[in-house]
């Protein structure tokens, strides 16, 4: 298996978001992982943090934000360069989709956890 460094955005403590159970399964098929929420906190022995630091190698950006959220978000994530954004159901945003396009992002409209799951990750 191929393992990606993920970002994952929007991310949370709370087991009832899909992002902590995204977190928790991305870890268990072995890839690596950064988090940002609008907290710091922990998930497992994956940090949460805020802010918009710069990392390198980010294959996956994975999005838990609701469009309007992501707004702020637009210009760190191209910044990124990655290879991919996965708009997860409710994140759906055409407009983050065109730029990141533009850019020679790939754009895709997928659940991580189900990708995983199917070994389409």
């Amino acid at each position: 298996m191929n393992s990606k460094n993920t970002l994952v955005l929007g991310a949370s403590d709370n087991p009832e978001r899909y992002s902590y159970l995204a977190i928790n399964k991305l870890k268990l098929y072995g890839h690596p992982i950064v988090a940002i929420g609008n907290k710091i906190s922990r998930v497992n022995d994956i940090d949460i943090i805020t802010g918009t630091p710069m990392f390198k190698n980010v294959n996956t950006v994975t999005l838990y934000l609701n469009p309007a959220n992501q707004i702020q978000y637009y210009n760190y994530i191209i910044s990124l360069i990655p290879q991919r954004i996965i708009f997860n159901p409710g994140t759906e945003n055409p407009e983050l989709a065109s730029l990141a396009k533009a850019n020679g992002i790939e754009c895709i409209e997928a659940c991580t956890l189900v990708l995983l799951s199917t070994n389409l990750y």
